[in-house]
């Protein structure tokens, strides 16, 4: 563990107070423009920018890395941001917000880019598994618990921005600080849609809803909680709720997930998300604060997670020479969901009320449900065989650090006469390749 953590220590670090900041910023950006009057189809609209943004970024970022190195990138951005964040404070009309947040999307995506990379690049086969699991929890606890912070300013004063732009800033410091060798440069990926749909339809598809569904309601759901009658920090809880429950659900998840065809887990995972929002509706209707805090958790453990199960399933059909290619069209696939689906989720909110995100969230859900059951019925697959790891949506690099990945390593691997080293040697082809930072897709 020691060795691992070596290894990554100063990249976790830094993205950990890099996602501190992007939680608080993700609950504190809808209350503060629904405080100053804008309408929840214009919250929508700012939020599609955000994807919109970020599938720009994706395709920046390997040629902006390449240029500048991951280092540099990685510190221009951050300050980049940080004064995104401050330039929010001044931010009085929707247009503003709109460019801002768009601004925000294309660096963030960069960023994904340097940090995802640089974890790819030292996750060899003899402790993957181990440094996922530290990364991820560092950077999933950050996000889930910073949105709490809410409570401890008021949105309608400059206090919370600063508070985003010093922790987002403070991540320059372990970046600053790191003495390991940089990562070897990313390289373009293919975005290969329809070849991708050809063979993993259920993933294209499945990523694509995804972004519908998860996009608007994360970018919404502190003004959906305020609209049902919570307190600004309660709303802003609910956001905690959804990434605890993601976080909870993905060990099981994954003992499932390679035991099955993973069709099979992706049709439960949409159906149980369209009726958990079922039952937000009805708690909600209801006045039962706890019960609606309790479905966000299990929503979250359902609908935040089938991204990845998505990957899984794609990994599962392509050559391991595929494999980045794979993860970066699936990106692709979910940031065109993610930029449209606000826009759909506030436009349903603008006619029904507060209940039309989760009924929107519900029928989207089960229009995935009944394509992924129409695959199964006319394609019958065996069960998976292993190899599930819970990959955010957030650059095509985090690729390898899917289990399958390790086959293209040994496949390139020469008879072995000094295992270390030819580890060593084929663990660095797959970073080099793997690094790739793509698209938008997932």
């Amino acid at each position: 563990m020691n060795s691992s953590l070596a290894l990554i220590w100063t990249i976790t670090a830094a993205t950990t107070l890099l996602q501190a900041g992007n939680g608080l910023l993700q609950a504190l950006m809808p209350l503060r423009m629904q405080a100053e009057g804008i309408s929840v189809a214009s919250i929508g609209v700012v939020a599609a920018a955000y994807g919109l943004g970020f599938s720009t970024g994706c395709f920046l970022a390997p040629s902006f890395i390449r240029h500048v190195g991951y280092i540099r990138a990685f510190a221009s951005l951050a300050a980049v941001v940080a004064v995104l964040i401050l330039a929010m404070t001044q931010a009085h009309s929707t247009l503003a917000w709109i460019v801002l947040r768009g601004l925000t999307g294309v660096t963030l995506a960069c960023i994904f880019t340097v940090t995802d990379g640089w974890i790819s690049a030292r996750a060899t086969s003899s402790h993957r598994g181990r440094i996922l699991s530290i990364y991820m929890i560092c950077t999933k606890v950050a996000l889930m618990l910073s949105p709490l912070g809410i409570g401890l300013g008021d949105i309608r004063t400059d206090g919370l921005f600063m508070t985003v732009s010093a922790l987002i800033t403070l991540s320059l410091l372990p970046i600053a600080a790191t003495t390991t060798k940089e990562p070897a440069a990313p390289q373009g990926v293919r975005i290969e849609v329809r070849k991708l749909f050809a063979t993993a339809p259920s993933a294209v598809v499945g990523a694509f809803v995804v972004g519908l569904v998860n996009g608007p309601v994360i970018a919404i759901t502190p003004v959906f909680g305020v609209s049902i009658g919570l307190g600004q920090d309660q709303a802003a809880a609910l956001l905690f709720a959804l990434q605890a429950g993601s976080l909870a659900m993905q060990w099981p998840l994954g003992w499932l997930s390679d035991r099955a065809d993973r069709r099979y887990v992706i049709a439960g995972l949409a159906a149980g998300t369209s009726l958990v929002s079922l039952l937000i509706l009805w708690a909600s209707a209801q006045g039962a604060n706890l019960l609606v805090l309790w479905s966000f958790a299990a929503w979250g453990g359902l609908a935040l997670c089938i991204y990845s199960v998505c990957v899984a399933h794609a990994c599962d059909i392509v050559d391991p020479g595929q494999i980045v290619s794979t993860v970066g069209t699936l990106l692709f696939s979910w940031a065109a969901g993610v930029t449209v689906g606000p826009l759909f989720g506030a436009a349903a909110m603008e006619v029904m009320g507060p209940k039309g995100l989760f009924i929107y969230s519900g029928v989207a859900s089960l229009g995935l449900v009944a394509f992924i059951v129409a695959r199964i019925l006319k394609v019958d697959r065996s069960p998976a065989k292993g190899g599930f790891a819970d990959i955010a949506p957030t650059s095509s690099a985090t690729a390898s650090l899917t289990p399958r990945a390790d086959l293209q390593t040994v496949e390139e691997q020469e008879p072995a006469t000094d295992g270390v080293c030819e580890a060593d040697k084929s663990g660095q082809k797959a970073e080099a390749s793997a690094v790739a930072r793509a698209d938008t897709a997932s």
